[in-house]
């Protein structure tokens, strides 16, 4: 019988450190919050990945929920080839959403209280994933809320977010 072995992975998210078990069969698997995986079966690295991708989404919802939109950018991939697809149309460059949300989301008021639901996570290779969900957000002026479809890419210094394309629902 294989000996199981649990490794701890810590990830920081704003001044707290989550930590979570991870139980794995054969061999190591080294995983940390950017989502780096060798070793392991095919759906320990599918777990790895799933786990990567929820840390930066829930670190993201985090930096939202302080007011740090810039915070909440690190979770894109810093680049001009970055995209944002919404209701104003096609945004490209990582600046050029970045000054987006800052224009629409100009105080606290404004960016209210996100939270995300209804994550499915496809992990499209080794080093590519795409992530359906729902967001809302809770705001004095009314909640509002849509779908999202975001695709992801590992990079050296983790998994960025490479295009995002974020509907909102029809008013009911």
């Amino acid at each position: 019988m294989h000996a199981y072995r649990t490794v701890l992975l810590g990830a920081l998210l704003g001044a707290a450190v989550a930590f979570a078990a991870v139980t794995l069969r054969e061999g190591i698997v080294v995983a940390n919050a950017a989502g780096f995986i060798s070793g392991g079966t095919q759906q320990e690295k599918a777990q790895g990945v799933d786990a990567a991708l929820r840390t930066l989404l829930t670190a993201q919802a985090a930096d939202w929920n302080r007011g740090d939109i810039d915070g909440f950018m690190q979770g894109y991939w810093k680049s001009e080839e970055t995209t944002f697809a919404g209701t104003s149309g096609v945004s490209r460059g990582w600046q050029t959403v970045l000054d987006h949300y800052h224009k629409n989301y100009p105080d606290r008021a404004a960016m209210g209280h996100l939270d995300f639901s209804e994550i499915e996570i496809t992990p499209l290779g080794n080093d590519a994933a795409l992530i359906l969900g729902r967001w809302h957000l809770n705001r004095d002026s009314g909640p509002v809320g849509g779908i999202f479809t975001l695709v992801a890419r590992r990079f050296p210094e983790g998994w960025r977010i490479v295009h995002d394309h974020t509907s909102t629902d029809a008013p009911k």
